[in-house]
């Protein structure tokens, strides 16, 4: 998308002209305008001359050796005339062998390939001088032991201990460590593949997925998806249907409680359908890993990949059920077409999940969920620095994943509240129905999207324009002061009994508590000093049980709170908190408060020594950083 001239240009609407200026001389080119591509910069790759279209896996599963092995077979095209440009791929530690190419998609020729010297962040650039005229490139390879997307479980660490498991996480950049591709959310492909285990595996994709199938499996993704959202899992996995399109898989002793957790999957679809049009993915299944995946969720389309962590037993957590399938319009449908804006992707999504709450469980928890969110990014933004806190953020020379903080999410689904409530919710979610349809299947920037809401939404009203404020959200760190005033009755009443605990009125047992959300007990221990000392936690653990709770959220907020009091009681569900999951939400914050004590980072490597082998290398690497991990 070239940069825009002048006001005149758009001689109606001086909002375009002030948010647009303000955008685009960031944006040198654009995806969604087809010939022209946005600048990544956490990718080597050049679809500007030569784009991959396609890429067709061919690989042998080795948990022995730990590594896939086989070849990827890439279909390109040439997008400029200049025919001395070779393809440029994205590579991180893959071994190599060889590269072909065909003009006829029959015949191949061996190549020439160079890899160039490796960036700590973006791995190699695999440059492949393809001549003129040739269609598909053939790629020889296998991963190497530390490839950043794949976890590699012993059989002693799954819930079954009978087999090993196999697990990948490609966003944001890790999928060019077990694939060569243009690792860029801008180049959307689709892919097939041939995947090869042993006997008594299941493998399932982000793909269409066939639980019969036993050791030489195929699958197809017929449309494009951005290369983060080709995903893998490979071990002894059970399947249980929860609806006509609907279904879970998990290891055999997990799959019935999860598809008793996830009973409202059906009813989730349908509720997004009815918003924002219908689901276009054919099959939404979710896979419950092993507890050492990384996240809570991840949004691999027809195949959500889940930490169990949500398992709850009461529904309580599902709110990353409704969060990664709205991802099926924001996110998958429509994308983030640069790292800089991923808030494209989980803002909406937030939003999504939101609407979604409110349609299947009523307008209580949607609000409680919103303000537990808005109360987060506020304790964010008072640590983080202003160029982190914009929407649009800077992220040029820095990893990705510096970016994976509440204000994409929190702070985006909260700038779509205030549009909103700003137009008025029908009016808004007709403008989201036609977003979502006008860029189905593309990745934009975020001055498409400011574009997109300027002709479609504001059309040349300025009130409104002023009233919304959009460079100010986008481009601003903080929260702005026309930001809306989230309320949630319950919470209030939570926040009142912890008042009445505090001022010494009652003790803990007796307060009003009976019937409560987890929602509730969360806000109710956020809203406590974080200085309460060991006789107030002894009361609050006597009269509650928090160091017993088997609610992942809840037992992490009691957790933060006993490593601050130095409370010991809650040393031993500490240890082991931090070495039965992975999930890098829980890691990161836990660790880094112990080690702001000598006596802390003692016990905070002590742990870690134990629970490192366990832990995805995405949750590795950070928690390497906190606690100054020396191999």
């Amino acid at each position: 998308m070239p940069q825009p001239k002048p006001p005149t240009v758009y001689p109606h609407s001086l909002y375009r002209w002030l948010v647009l200026a303000s955008l685009l001389p960031l944006v040198p080119v654009g995806v969604s305008c087809g010939a022209k591509f946005e600048k990544d910069h956490h990718s080597f790759a050049n679809p500007e001359h030569i784009r991959v279209r396609h890429v067709d896996l061919d690989l042998n599963v080795d948990f022995e050796r730990k590594s896939l092995a086989g070849q990827a077979t890439l279909t390109v095209e040439r997008t400029s005339d200049d025919g001395k440009q070779p393809l440029l791929l994205d590579s991180r530690a893959l071994r190599v062998k060889k590269v072909e190419w065909s003009t006829d998609g029959r015949s191949f020729t061996e190549g020439t390939f160079s890899l160039g010297k490796t960036d700590p962040i973006l791995g190699e650039k695999l440059s492949v001088p393809a001549p003129v005229g040739v269609k598909l490139v053939r790629v020889h390879y296998s991963t190497g032991p530390r490839a950043s997307a794949l976890q590699w479980l012993d059989r002693e660490q799954t819930g079954g201990k009978r087999h090993p498991f196999l697990f990948t996480q490609s966003q944001a950049i890790h999928a060019r460590s077990w694939i060569p591709l243009q690792d860029s959310p801008g180049v959307r492909v689709t892919y097939t593949a041939h995947i090869r285990t042993a006997k008594g595996l299941l493998a399932v994709m982000s793909a269409n997925n066939d639980p019969k199938k036993a050791r030489d499996y195929r699958f197809e993704m017929k449309r494009a998806i951005p290369p983060y959202l080709i995903a893998l899992a490979v071990g002894d996995l059970a399947f249980r249907a929860v609806g006509p399109r609907t279904g879970v898989y998990a290891e055999p002793g997990v799959v019935d409680k999860a598809a008793i957790e996830f009973a409202d999957m059906e009813k989730m679809v349908k509720a997004t359908e009815g918003l924002y049009g219908p689901y276009r993915w054919g099959r939404y299944d979710i896979l419950v890993l092993p507890p050492s995946f990384p996240f809570g969720g991840m949004e691999n389309p027809c195949l959500t990949f889940a930490s169990p962590t949500v398992l709850a037993g009461d529904k309580s957590l599902v709110s990353l059920v409704a969060h990664e399938l709205s991802h099926s319009w924001s996110g998958n449908l429509v994308s983030n077409a640069t790292w800089r804006d991923f808030w494209l992707n989980e803002g909406f999504t937030v939003y999504l999940e939101r609407r979604i709450l409110e349609q299947v469980y009523g307008k209580q928890r949607a609000e409680m969920e919103a303000v537990l969110g808005r109360r987060g990014l506020e304790r964010e933004l008072a640590e983080l620095k202003p160029p982190d806190q914009v929407l649009h953020i800077d992220l040029k020379g820095r990893d990705p994943e510096d970016g994976l903080t509440d204000v994409p999410y929190e702070k985006g689904a909260l700038f779509l509240t205030h549009i909103e409530r700003s137009v008025g919710r029908e009016r808004f979610d007709a403008f989201l129905k036609s977003y979502f349809d006008h860029f189905a299947f593309r990745s934009i920037t975020t001055a498409d999207f400011v574009a997109y809401l300027d002709s479609h939404l504001v059309k040349g009203d300025r009130k409104l324009a002023e009233k919304l404020s959009v460079e100010e959200w986008v481009n601003r760190p903080g929260i702005p002061g026309r930001a809306p005033r989230l309320t949630a009755e319950a919470l209030t009443r939570a926040e009142e009994q912890a008042k009445t605990w505090l001022g010494g009125k009652v003790p803990a047992k007796s307060l009003k508590t009976a019937g409560w959300s987890t929602q509730e007990w969360l806000h109710f221990l956020q809203a406590l000093p974080e200085k309460l000392g060991r006789e107030r936690m002894k009361e609050l653990d006597e009269g509650f049980n928090f160091s017993r709770s088997g609610n992942s959220e809840i037992t992490f907020q009691w957790l933060m709170m006993a490593v601050r009091n130095g409370y010991e009681p809650a040393s031993p569900r500490l240890e082991q908190f931090l070495t039965s999951m992975g999930r890098r939400k829980f890691l990161q914050p836990l660790y880094a408060e112990l080690v702001k004590t000598p006596q802390g980072k003692e016990r905070a490597l002590r742990i870690y020594r134990k629970a490192r082998p366990t832990y995805h290398p995405i949750a590795i690497a950070t928690v390497d950083a906190i606690v100054g991990w020396k191999d």
